[in-house]
Parts: structure tokens; sequence; C-alpha cells
């Protein structure tokens, strides 16, 4: 499942990062996975900008994270 499919306060692991468009290509996917995006890591999805959209706001450890939509979707996850 990908990360915009979590709700908000759902607990999660990440299984892995792919891009999933375009316009994310491989230095964006490297971005996430230095910001702590790694498979193995648990994740809760905080809350959600106007109209339950974007920015997904996401807390790994103790780092709280504001992604576009494009970002989120290639975060991969399975319910923890």
């Amino acid at each position: 499942m990908k990360l915009p499919d979590l709700p908000n306060g759902a607990r999660a692991v990440v299984e892995g990062i792919a891009s999933s468009n375009p316009l994310i290509d491989a230095t964006a996917l490297r971005r996430l996975g230095e910001l702590g995006f790694l498979q193995g890591e648990p994740l809760t999805v905080l809350r959600r900008g106007p109209g339950g959209m974007e920015p997904i706001a996401v807390q790994i450890g103790d780092t709280q994270f504001a992604l576009r939509m494009l970002e989120a979707q290639c975060i991969e996850v399975r319910l923890a």
C-alpha cells in the first residue's frame, strides 16, 4: 500500500521507495532515503493539509516531514 492510502493517525512500516511518476527521479528517491524513509523504519501519519490532501505530515523517529503527494506516492508501507 502507498503512504497516501493511510488515514491520519495510522502507524506503518516503510517497505520501500519507488518512483510512481516521471516527475520523481533517482535524486528525489535518494533524498527520501536520506530523510529516513528506509525499509523497516516505523512511521506515523500525523495529518493532511487543507481538504485532506497535501502536504501529508509524517513522523519518523523524532522528526516530522511534510511531503507532497508526488513524494508520498513513492513510499510503500505496511500497517504496523
